[in-house]
């Protein structure tokens, strides 16, 4: 959370990639950079650098700020291409260091953007792309119904954990604890040998109730 209490963007992807990884970083402030989030920051650092420019009718716009009092969120956005038109169209792009992945954890920060554009510029935005470093193109995303709730859900489940301020437990055996930056400070695999695990775990989720069955 800001001084303002609202909500990170990036706190959304982050608990879509993993609850645990969100409370880590959100409510005990731990962060462990390594060669992949060192990089990641580079490549944002590239893509915020430069003034706006126009070509072609279509402005571009970097590193705009943004913000919902109705989602209670805040962050900014790579990139914003404002096409000319009766109305304007916005298309929101953000970049990230890895490749396409089926998971929707990147779709979903995007989407919270275009939420955010769509409550600060009175609009809809229909469609926005990702730019992987790794390909060197962009993934178009659609902004479709379905993604939109699957947003609001993770934005309304996030602000839940946030509030309760309790990191829930590692994951299980999971692919994706291998390739998260704060494997060292979340050390799973201690978690699971240790006999009070099932125990914790389970006062987590009594204590949260249906709200993980909705997210995960």
């Amino acid at each position: 959370m800001n001084d303002e209490g609202l909500l990170a963007i990036s706190a959304l992807q982050h608990y879509a990639y993993c609850s645990r990884q969100c409370a880590l970083i959100h409510i005990e402030q731990a962060w462990e950079e390594n060669y992949f989030t060192a990089d990641g920051r580079r490549l944002h650092e590239r893509a915020d650098f430069g003034l706006p420019e126009q070509r072609r009718g279509v402005r571009y716009e970097r590193n705009v700020l943004l913000c919902s009092q109705r989602y209670q969120l805040s962050g900014k956005m790579d990139l914003l291409e404002i096409e000319a038109g009766a109305p304007l169209r916005y298309f929101p792009v953000e970049y990230k260091r890895g490749k396409s992945k089926e998971e929707s954890w990147d779709r979903v920060q995007l989407c919270a953007q275009a939420l955010c554009l769509e409550e600060m510029r009175s609009t809809v935005v229909e469609e926005g792309a990702l730019w992987y470093w790794e390909t060197r193109r962009r993934e178009p995303v659609l902004f479709t119904s379905e993604l939109r709730s699957e947003t609001l859900t993770i934005i309304t489940a996030t602000h839940a954990l946030l509030a309760m301020e309790r990191t829930p437990p590692p994951l299980v055996n999971d692919k994706r604890c291998r390739a998260c930056s704060l494997n060292e400070l979340c050390r799973p695999q201690d978690f699971q040998h240790d006999r009070s695990a099932r125990y914790i775990e389970g006062i987590f989720q009594d204590s949260t109730g249906s709200l993980n069955e909705k997210t995960s």
